[in-house]
C-alpha cells in the first residue's frame, strides 16, 4: 500500500533544471568572452540532468573541451581541480539569479506542488530526495513555502552515490519508516526515474521540456509510468495510488 510519496526538487518541483543549464552557458560565455551564452552548454547539461553538480559539470567540460582553459585558473579559485572552478562560476551566477525568491515563484511547477501539498493534507509522509546541495535546496523550499509539507529532506551531503544510484531513495524510506515498494516517486530526468527504480519503488516520470528527450531516448520507462501534461498529474498519481493499494490486497 502506497504510504508515502517521495518528490525530486529540480525539474520536477521547481524549473531549476532551466536555471541551471543557463547559468553554465552564462559562466562559458564569461569565458570566452562571447556576446550571448553558450547554447552548447545548455544541450550538454541536458544530457546529463538530474546528475550530481561534478558528473554535470565535468561532462559539460569533456562536451566543450574546457579543461585546458579551467587548469590556469585553479590557483585563483580556490580549487584543487578544473571541474571546480566551473562548478564555482556556475555555482555563484545561479545564486544571483535565484537569490530574489520571486525567481524561483515564477519557475515553480504548480501541479507537482500541489500534489505535494495534497500529500500532506492526507496524512501522506513525504520526503524530498535532490541532488542539490542542502542550503540550495532549502532556499528553494523554504522561497516555495512548502519545507512545513515534507517529513524528510535528503540532499547530495546526505548519501555518498548520486543518482542514478538508489541509495537517496532508499535512505528516504528507512527516513520515514516505509517499505521501499510502498512508495511513489515524482521525477523528471533518467538519472532520477533510474534511481528509483532502482530503490524498488514505484515511479511516476513527470516529463519537462528539459527532460522528455532523455526520458524517451533512456530504458526507464520500460519500469516508470510517464505524465505528458502537468494538468493529468494528479489525476495519474491518484489512479497508480489506486492500482498499487488494489495489487497488494
Amino acid at each position: 500500500m502506497i504510504s508515502a510519496i517521495i518528490f525530486d526538487l529540480d525539474g520536477t518541483l521547481v524549473q531549476s533544471e532551466k536555471l541551471k543549464a543557463q547559468s553554465y552557458a552564462i559562466a562559458v560565455q564569461r569565458m570566452w568572452g562571447l556576446p550571448e551564452p553558450e547554447l552548447r552548454a545548455i544541450e550538454a547539461y541536458r544530457e546529463i540532468v538530474g546528475s550530481a553538480r561534478e558528473v554535470a559539470t565535468r561532462h559539460i567540460i569533456e562536451s566543450l573541451d574546457l579543461e585546458s582553459e579551467l587548469g590556469p585558473l585553479m590557483a585563483e579559485h580556490g580549487a584543487s581541480e578544473p571541474w571546480e572552478v566551473l562548478a564555482g562560476m556556475r555555482t555563484e551566477i545561479y545564486n544571483n539569479m535565484v537569490e530574489d525568491p520571486q525567481v524561483l515563484r515564477d519557475n515553480q511547477w504548480p501541479h507537482t506542488i500541489g500534489r505535494l501539498r495534497v500529500a500532506r493534507e492526507t496524512f501522506c509522509r513525504t520526503a524530498l530526495a535532490t541532488m542539490s546541495y542542502r542550503k540550495e535546496a532549502l532556499h528553494v523550499l523554504r522561497s516555495l513555502e512548502i519545507e512545513d509539507s515534507l517529513d524528510e529532506v535528503l540532499t547530495r551531503e546526505d548519501v555518498q552515490n548520486p543518482k542514478p544510484d538508489p541509495e537517496i531513495y532508499l535512505l528516504a524510506a528507512k527516513k520515514l519508516k516505509v517499505q521501499p515498494q510502498d512508495c511513489l516517486v515524482l521525477e523528471d530526468s533518467p538519472n532520477g526515474v533510474q534511481a528509483g527504480v532502482a530503490a524498488g519503488m514505484n515511479v511516476i516520470a513527470v516529463a519537462t521540456p528539459f527532460t522528455i528527450a532523455g526520458l524517451h531516448s533512456s530504458q526507464v520507462l520500460e519500469h516508470a509510468w510517464m505524465v505528458h501534461d502537468p494538468e493529468m498529474l494528479l489525476d495519474v498519481v491518484e489512479e497508480r495510488i489506486a492500482a498499487h493499494n488494489r495489487e497488494s490486497h
